[in-house]
């Protein structure tokens, strides 16, 4: 991607018990809920959605199921606790005059109720999304899910994610051949947080405020200046008091009080569906940029993952050949946004023909790159391995089906949602075969700017 150029520097309260307005819960990107992508579940969490998923013929019979979650929904990190503090406090200092400014006097008088200490951890309704997941997919594939059925269960090392990896399992009950504690629960950053150990990306992307341009270049634009003066109008507070930073936190505050309480909180009247759309745009901007396709080692860096999917499923291709039992039937890790949105983009998906820019927020309208129905809070993806006992032997016997966030997934190679082994290996081969992370990972000896060497 070219570089960017001269980028800009980096009412009483009481909580309303009711469903927060359509005109928003669609535009929260990565903190939005599950239940945005998937919203038969509102009506009860345990159903498997209209309709059946093609599935393949009687003749075949699951081997592998392969799952890689986000964690489920989480407390704000302590820098937004923090930034929230900030804008609270300065409506807290204004002068008291509720008939002139209500929405401000009724966001100072809402209770500050977020500490730093909540820092990013799983809320109790994370642990209901990974259960309810659990007995989801248990449902669907019930021949996997089976008693005395081994699970694999890992997960990164943040407290959130090991304990929507114990939820998970405690949503399955006490039959599978794992204890139900959290020790339990395998810890591999390496696969779950590749990203932090991968040289290139570190310093290159996620540490260089260059890579970052877009999103700083978005932040001073005309769409979002416009949303900036419009919550100063409101909040009676002088334009030069808030930047884009203050208005997208209170923007999350009101995607933190659905998703956590599943309440609409005062912050959501500041905004309007419109407003909605520019703020889910910068979201998706910092996620195009340094998960998607802005850079190539975003992706390249997830190779380690898939590679490792496959050499799970390729194990149980071998096993079932010798006639063995599946020593992997179930294989459960839990990770992050950050974890799956490499991986999808390294496998083509959700690839518009134009990149995300600061400038062309209006013609990506319609864009595929929308992470909050990529990888809202509890996203899942699932590689499922069937064996098929076909009269023509000559006709492949393993098939794969993908589904990603309980939905099938349409493969490049074929445009349908199932697929045999060797054709969806073929298609990846290149990545299968010369991908290799330490390599990827390097960083250039060459004296070159960070942006030049993207």
């Amino acid at each position: 991607m070219a570089p960017c150029g001269a980028a800009a520097p980096l009412l009483l309260l009481l909580l309303v018990l009711r469903p927060a307005s359509a005109g928003l819960s669609g535009y929260f990107g990565t903190k939005s809920r599950y239940e945005e992508v998937n919203p038969h579940l509102v009506r009860d969490p345990l159903s498997l959605g209209p309709g059946a998923i093609e599935s393949p013929p009687a003749t075949c019979a699951p081997l592998q199921l392969r799952a890689v979650l986000r964690h489920g929904t989480r407390y704000p990190t302590a820098g937004q606790v923090r930034r929230l503090g900030e804008l609270h406090a300065r409506l807290l200092r204004r002068p008291s005059e509720p008939a002139a400014c209500p929405a401000a006097a009724a966001l100072a008088a809402w209770p500050m109720w977020y500490e730093e200490s909540l820092d990013g951890r799983l809320a109790p309704q994370g642990r209901r999304d990974m259960e309810q997941l659990a007995r989801r997919l248990a449902a669907r594939f019930p021949a996997l899910f089976a008693a005395r059925r081994r699970l694999a269960l890992a997960s990164s090392s943040k407290h959130r994610c090991l304990q929507s990896g114990a939820a998970f399992r405690r949503g399955l009950g006490p039959d599978l051949s794992l204890g139900g504690d959290e020790v339990e629960v395998q810890v591999n950053d390496s696969l779950m947080r590749f990203f932090d150990h991968c040289a290139k990306f570190v310093a290159l992307v996620e540490e260089n405020d260059a890579a970052m341009c877009q999103v700083s270049a978005f932040k001073e634009g005309p769409e979002m200046k416009k949303v900036l003066e419009k919550v100063a109008s409101a909040l009676c507070l002088p334009v030069e008091e808030l930047n884009a930073d203050l208005v997208q936190v209170a923007f999350l505050t009101c995607s933190y009080e659905l998703a956590i309480k599943n309440v609409t909180s005062p912050w959501c009247s500041l905004f309007t569906e419109e407003d909605a759309k520019v703020l889910e745009y910068l979201n998706d901007l910092k996620q195009y940029w340094k998960r998607g396709y802005g850079y190539d080692i975003n992706s390249r860096s997830s190779c380690i993952l898939f590679q490792d999917i496959f050499q799970h499923l390729d194990k149980a291709v071998e096993e079932s050949k010798s006639s063995k039992p599946i020593s992997s039937p179930l294989i459960v890790q839990v990770g992050h946004a950050e974890t799956l949105q490499p991986l999808l983009a390294l496998m083509g998906f959700f690839k518009d023909k134009e990149p995300l820019l600061a400038s062309n927020f209006a013609r990506q309208t319609h864009r595929k790159f929308r992470s909050g129905r990529i990888v809202p809070y509890a996203a899942n993806l699932v590689f499922v391995l069937y064996h098929c006992d076909h009269v023509n032997a000559s006709r492949e016997e393993y098939q794969v089906q993908m589904l990603l966030n309980e939905r099938p997934m349409s493969f490049h190679h074929s445009n349908e949602t199932i697929s045999t082994y060797a054709d969806l290996k073929d298609y990846y081969r290149d990545i299968l075969e010369n991908c290799h992370f330490k390599e990827e990972c390097e960083l250039p000896r060459v004296n070159v700017t960070a942006v030049d060497e993207l």
